[in-house]
């Protein structure tokens, strides 16, 4: 019967969907491809990644540098894009001007806008960037290093850059047994072993040089992008030490949030503290936010705004929120509200940072609904957990019923 070999798990493995094919002539004349179906059993991440990128080579899907600058600071595309066909000819072309490490800014991918490619893997570990303490980083590199140089080559950081998207990207469903190889390409083969359960299994020298061996593998395959040619030169011979990976992981972080900064601040040195309050809850799961803005707008007396570097300050806090959540524990706050000083000392203690006492002020007028000035520990580490992952909440298991209407639909079109 149809639905025998319908249902099977042969035909019902789930697609990769940052690669596309060409449709068949029977999709051309219907008009309908492959887009549906993929976006159907996507991550929230994959279609986020698919939404915003622009570009297509050998049935890859590419981003622009301008086009991840669009995916993480705002909430969708102005318009649907069409993914432009490239030969890997004119790939290599858009690579041409990418400058090397040491020549690295807080304006680089503004400056290089259109000109550059980079993968759904990259754009997986760019996101841990954006959203991950610097320490981890330092952690990895330092488990590569063998001489104390603490420099890495382009063969060692795909292995890096491996287990940081393993870090950041979870099951679709428990028991799923898929092994997901974003970096073959060409192939269609399946790396199975995973870096990362590796890697948490045991963090020895000698695990580390068998994940070095095996990403031999992963290298022939990989194609140039903006932050291979970036890091490790055109011939992808050149080393990367950890003080211009730091810069880099500083840069991009601080473009970022200059982007968002300037998009409220009208040209002026700060942002009103209304806008502040904007800015945390945007990407929440907050539904009634008028709530947070009201306390603001009636609690502040005389308006001061927010500087560019108390808004980074914070920012700079949320991506070490795991260790301030410890902290708290420590201080046995994490069962009740807490104070401005409290919880001054325990971001001190958690980040080294010491927000400004405005900023801190600023905090407590938004999220303290009860008007005692102080702070739910619950309420304000959920809502901020959301802000740090920029909406991405996870990924969603599909349900039974959507599953078989989907392949039945499939089937009845094959007819």
């Amino acid at each position: 019967m149809a639905f025998v070999s319908m249902l099977s798990p042969r035909k019902f493995q789930r697609p990769s969907p940052w690669l596309i094919s060409a449709p068949s002539d029977q999709e051309r004349a219907s008009g309908k491809a492959d887009s549906e179906d993929l976006d159907f059993f996507a991550t929230s991440r994959e279609r986020r990644f698919r939404l915003f990128a622009s570009l297509e080579c050998e049935g890859q899907l590419f981003m622009t540098p301008h086009d991840f600058i669009l995916a993480v600071t705002t909430d969708e595309p102005k318009r649907v894009k069409q993914w432009r066909s490239l030969s890997k000819q004119e790939l290599n072309e858009m690579l041409k001007g990418t400058p090397p490490a040491w020549k690295g800014s807080s304006k680089l991918f503004r400056n290089l806008k259109e000109k550059g490619v980079i993968s759904y893997t990259e754009y997986l570990f760019l996101l841990c960037i954006l959203t991950k303490p610097h320490a981890g980083f330092k952690i990895a590199f330092n488990m590569f290093d063998t001489d104390g140089n603490e420099m890495v080559d382009k063969k060692e950081f795909l292995v890096l850059q491996e287990i940081f998207r393993k870090k950041n990207e979870k099951r679709e469903a428990k028991g799923d047994e898929e092994k997901r190889a974003l970096l073959v390409v060409k192939t269609g083969e399946v790396i199975s072993r995973s870096y990362w359960d590796t890697l948490r299994r045991n963090t020895s020298q000698a695990l580390f040089s068998d994940l070095t061996e095996r990403a031999d593998d992963i290298t022939n395959l990989v194609s140039d992008t903006t932050l291979l040619i970036h890091f490790f030169g055109k011939k992808g011979k050149a080393e990367l030490n950890f003080d211009d990976f730091y810069r880099f992981m500083d840069n991009l972080q601080t473009e970022v949030l200059e982007i968002e900064f300037l998009s409220y601040s009208n040209g002026m040195n700060t942002i009103s503290e209304e806008d502040f309050a904007h800015i945390l809850l945007r990407y929440t799961n907050v539904e009634n936010t008028s709530v947070y803005l009201e306390n603001v707008r009636y609690s502040i007396v005389e308006e001061k705004g927010i500087t560019f570097d108390e808004f980074r300050s914070f920012f700079q806090f949320l991506n070490n929120l795991e260790d301030f959540a410890i902290a708290l524990n420590m201080y046995n706050f994490a069962s009740r509200s807490i104070g401005q000083d409290e919880f001054k000392r325990a971001v001190y203690v958690a980040t080294g940072l010491k927000l400004s006492p405005h900023l801190v002020s600023t905090i407590f007028k938004i999220f303290d609904v009860d008007k005692d000035d102080q702070l739910s520990y619950k309420e304000f580490i959920g809502i901020m957990k959301d802000r740090l992952r920029r909406g991405f909440r996870g990924y969603k298991t599909l349900p039974s019923y959507p599953t078989f209407k989907s392949c039945l639909k499939k089937e009845l079109h094959s007819r």
